[in-house]
């Protein structure tokens, strides 16, 4: 699985969180119990970081520089 892949698959996945988490919301509003609907929303968190992990350890490979997580950060 390439770098590029990784990327796309997480930003794919980070927008489905935020789908399930409206949709959890709506449940609770709903008074409808949400036990399996955040027992999946905890499934996709841990599949992000393992992409996070995934694509972290590509750029290592390619010898690219590892740079902070904050967008627009000083690079001390």
């Amino acid at each position: 699985m390439g770098l590029d892949h990784v990327r796309s698959e997480i930003e794919h996945m980070r927008v489905q969180v935020g789908r399930q988490r409206k949709e959890i919301l709506q449940l609770q509003r709903a008074g409808i119990a949400t036990a399996s609907a955040e027992l999946l929303l905890t499934r996709m968190l841990a599949k992000i970081e393992g992409l996070c992990a995934e694509r972290d350890r590509l750029k290592a490979e390619q010898g690219g520089p590892m740079k902070g997580r904050v967008l627009g950060g000083r690079s001390w």
